[in-house]
């Protein structure tokens, strides 16, 4: 999982294509000039060190995800726990929540995750 991480200008990289996916290569070169600032050559560079770490592929000039967005974020979530807070969801919220506090309908979001778990 260590290979999924991405730094702070991947992920702005990687909400282009998963934001515009399915998009040609011409179209994500074009994106990322727009709103990184980046040539040709870097897009490229960049999109296969995350088609490298099978992040996304690029099949006859189409880049799509091979992971979605929602899994991505997931995996890093659990990730993180894991290796810091030696994989106790609670001991994670209990960090979270001493500095800052949970509205009532964080509280009862939670609650309806956990009664959807119980079931």
């Amino acid at each position: 999982m260590n290979n999924l991480k991405l730094g702070v200008i991947e992920a702005r990289f990687a909400d282009i294509i998963w934001e515009n996916q399915p998009l040609c290569s011409a179209d994500l070169v074009k994106l990322a000039a727009q709103e990184l600032n980046w040539k040709k050559s870097t897009t490229y560079t960049v999109l296969k060190r995350l088609i490298q770490r099978g992040i996304f592929q690029n099949q006859n000039g189409v880049v799509s995800a091979l992971i979605p967005r929602d899994e991505y974020f997931a995996a890093q979530g659990e990730q993180f726990i894991e290796e810091t807070f030696q994989g106790s969801l609670p001991a994670f919220l209990a960090a979270f929540t001493a500095r800052r506090k949970l509205t009532a309908e964080e509280i009862e979001q939670l609650q309806t995750i956990i009664d959807q778990m119980r079931r």
